[in-house]
């Protein structure tokens, strides 16, 4: 099942149940008003909104048209947006593009930071150029939406409470990361508004590229009209799902609407591109030898990224995150 978020004029949208296509929905108002009300009462909804979504699969609703640019991300608003770090190459890579060492722990103790989560960006929704001195970056992720977590959840336990899978753009001003991080007290302005897939799938939606708390399928990055990205949301990712909600779980309890997310797809092999055009500077560094400078510029008005997620059969999972960079 896959649900989508329709603009109609209120803060938190109107539900929609979304087509097995994803070419078609249909509002899901007489089951819950929004996503986050069919959170607060999944037990009940679930089963009700999974008989509509067969019902539209079969033809007898009739469903309209997918509209992107009128579909907010999934939760408009969240209660928390949790992200960690969990692909270590990416975390290694900035690290160096900063001069800064990893943590001791980074192997064992997950690193994640709370975002902004009262105004979120839709998969069409622009991407605000404040200041290109800033250094505007997209960062393809995978999420978790949760449903109610209880403090001290365990990672043999978590797989309970994840309701739904989407993907996001964290959106990063990086060259305003240092001077935050360099105060000891977290990422803040550097952090903008994060965008969110059109769509959020059940985990049973990915089938067996669903397991272990990982998204084993490719996340596919376009960057200025090219295919900058074909990264493995699988193997890599250190800390699965799983561990992240255990680690966040550590002292404190989560409520139905909470999203997690992975942090940056990252892979150690070249050949499959980038999530993130800071890794990208940095392998120019690198490259570069002693005193080498990134070729690649940050984002600018007028680029344009997408981010998508196809399963075995070229079904986009969670249909396409594309946004334009605007003064």
């Amino acid at each position: 099942m896959r649900l989508a978020t329709m603009k109609d004029g209120t803060r938190d949208g109107r539900l929609a149940v979304v087509r097995h296509d994803g070419a078609a929905l249909v509002p899901a108002g007489r089951i819950a008003r929004t996503l986050q009300e069919a959170l607060d009462a999944w037990d009940r909804c679930e089963p009700l909104l999974r008989a509509l979504a067969a019902d539209l699969d079969a033809g007898e609703v009739a469903g309209e048209p997918v509209a992107f640019e009128r579909l907010h991300a999934p939760l408009p608003r969240a209660y928390e947006w949790v992200d960690g770090s969990a692909f270590l190459h990416h975390v290694r890579l900035v690290r160096r593009a900063r001069g800064a060492e990893p943590p001791p722990t980074l192997e064992t103790d997950p690193l994640v930071y709370q975002g902004g989560s009262g105004v979120l960006l839709g998969p069409r929704d622009p991407i605000p150029l404040v200041d290109a001195a800033y250094g505007l970056d997209f960062e393809g992720e995978v999420c978790v939406i949760l449903g109610d977590v209880p403090q001290g959840t365990r990672a043999a336990d978590a797989a309970r409470h994840v309701r739904l899978l989407c993907l996001a753009n964290d959106v990063t001003l990086r060259n305003l990361v240092p001077d935050e991080l360099a105060k000891g007290f977290g990422f803040f302005q550097s952090k903008p508004a994060t965008a969110f897939s059109p769509f959020a799938a059940t985990p049973d939606e990915l089938g067996g590229a669903w397991r272990d708390g990982r998204v084993h399928l490719d996340l596919l990055v376009t960057y200025a009209g090219a295919r900058v990205g074909t990264c493995s949301a699988g193997p890599e990712m250190h800390f699965s799902f799983f561990d992240l909600l255990q680690h966040v779980a550590r002292t404190r309890a989560f409520t139905a609407g909470t999203i997690l997310g992975s942090g940056t797809v990252s892979n150690a092999d070249r050949a499959r591109g980038i999530s993130c055009l800071a890794e990208r500077r940095m392998i120019e560094i690198l490259d570069g030898g002693p005193g080498g400078n990134p070729r690649t510029p940050f984002m600018k008005a007028g680029d344009r990224v997408e981010l998508e997620m196809l399963d075995a059969s070229g079904r986009s999972i969670f249909g396409k995150i594309a946004q334009e960079v605007v003064p």
